[in-house]
């Protein structure tokens, strides 16, 4: 998974597979998602990102479910 932001657009594209993109669908004014083939996530696109999301707080957590 990739985040890029390009600041000239405000814009955020989070890449969540390397697959080609079949399909965008728009979530809102601001927010895409591309699909692949199998409507499967690829992308996230976010338009005025700044103001839409806490993008200077980023950070990466992931939680592993330990079971007894």
């Amino acid at each position: 998974m990739k985040i890029k932001y390009f600041s000239d657009t405000d814009t955020a594209l989070i890449e969540m597979a390397h697959k080609e993109v079949y399909e965008t669908r728009e979530v809102n004014p601001n927010i895409y998602i591309d699909l692949d083939e199998q409507g499967n996530l690829v992308n996230i696109t976010i338009e005025h990102a700044k103001e839409n999301t806490s993008l200077p707080e980023f950070s990466y957590e992931e939680i592993i479910n330990k079971t007894a």
